[in-house]
């Protein structure tokens, strides 16, 4: 092993070889298949639980236990396929988030990743038994405080990591408007903050508290540059995109493939937050004040708007996933207009360590 190349990154007594996570891409992008790739490529990969129950033949009739079946499922089949870490992605807007965090430590994940809201009683749904580590997804400093100090002193538990994601991430984001173009909310900031913030709980409670970067971390270079200011890791979601493991259908790859700098924007979601998406026919018709009729068979998102709504951000999603651009869209970070083409997971993996090398000896 050459000093040039990446650390790995412990979480409690897990060791990822690479220090990547592969960020938790919901409606049916980040399932078994890509979970297990990135895993077995010695990051960490990532079930997203948000609205996983999709392809369950009763999901419209019987929504939450589709979810739950397919939770367990998707798990089980990415254990058959990968003998490396696992997560899953767990939005705490769902309405289902405790029937998934249950599921998640039930099929012995590995990880729970929580963001879309503060997981405050996250732990209450892990047993003395459990080994599940617990890490929140925050946007400042100050939530990674409330939430370690909320756990600490309610669950004598502190979280096992923290996952700090910036405005340049894709889908929804933690952040006003406003606050996505100002330097005071850039990724390099807050990853920093969260380091400061974090650290006299690490005393407090005698363990390490890696904390993750991510948003808008694109090549090897960015990782080399997130871990010298002081992250353990980093987490990527829109460059796994591209990858032929990824679970979404080729129309969706290659709409990343085939967008500009241009076309990646910030629209209005029903779910009350920014999104951070590809334009294209179906958003352009919303911007017009076009409504797409739908009926609301779950209310997935506790913060949907759905009677005011002009679309369900959850129809959109599926549609996307499927292929159908037509009557859907695409999230993506800020960084989506770089993919170039479909790659294997491996040869992804390996550019990112040779940028990450080339970064490492460039600054020696």
């Amino acid at each position: 092993m050459s000093i040039f190349d990446m650390k790995n990154l412990k979480i409690g007594d897990l060791s990822a070889r690479l220090p990547i996570i592969q960020g938790g891409m919901g409606i049916g992008v980040s399932m078994s298949g890509l979970a297990s790739a990135v895993t077995n490529e010695g990051g960490i990969g990532v079930l997203s639980a948000a609205v996983i129950g999709i392809l369950e033949p009763d999901f419209a009739t019987n929504y939450i236990e589709a979810n739950i079946r397919a939770l367990k499922n998707e798990i089980q089949k990415a254990r058959k396929m990968t003998k490396g870490i696992l997560g899953v992605n767990i939005m705490v807007a769902l309405s289902n988030f405790a029937d998934m965090a249950k599921t998640a430590i039930d099929e012995g994940i590995d990880i729970i990743f929580a963001g879309a809201g503060l997981p405050l009683n996250l732990p209450q749904f892990l047993s003395e038994t459990k080994q599940t580590k617990l890490v929140p997804i925050v946007s400042s400093a100050r939530a990674a405080s409330l939430i370690a100090k909320r756990w600490f002193d309610k669950y004598k538990y502190l979280p096992d990591a923290i996952v700090v994601e910036g405005p340049k991430a894709g889908g929804h984001l933690g952040f006003s408007v406003e606050q996505l173009s100002d330097p005071n909310f850039a990724l390099e900031k807050l990853v920093t903050e969260v380091i400061n913030e974090i650290k006299p709980y690490e005393e407090k409670g005698g363990k390490s508290i890696p904390v993750i970067a991510a948003g808008g971390i694109f090549t090897g270079e960015d990782i080399y540059r997130f871990m010298e200011l002081g992250a353990s890791g980093v987490q990527m979601a829109t460059r796994f995109v591209t990858t032929t493991e990824c679970d979404a259908s080729n129309d969706f790859k290659q709409s990343y493939v085939d967008c500009t700098e241009e076309d990646i924007r910030i629209i209005k979601s029903p779910v009350g937050m920014p999104g951070r998406a590809i334009s294209n026919k179906f958003i352009e018709d919303v911007d017009r004040g076009e409504k797409k009729p739908y009926k609301c068979p779950f209310h997935c998102i506790i913060s949907c708007d759905y009677k005011n709504s002009p679309y369900c951000i959850a129809l959109a999603l599926i549609n996307a996933r499927k292929g159908n651009m037509k009557h859907g869209f695409a999230f993506a970070g800020e960084n989506a207009y770089k993919c170039k083409e479909i790659v294997p997971m491996k040869e992804l993996m390996e550019s990112l360590k040779k940028e990450y090398r080339d970064a490492a000896a460039n600054h020696q």
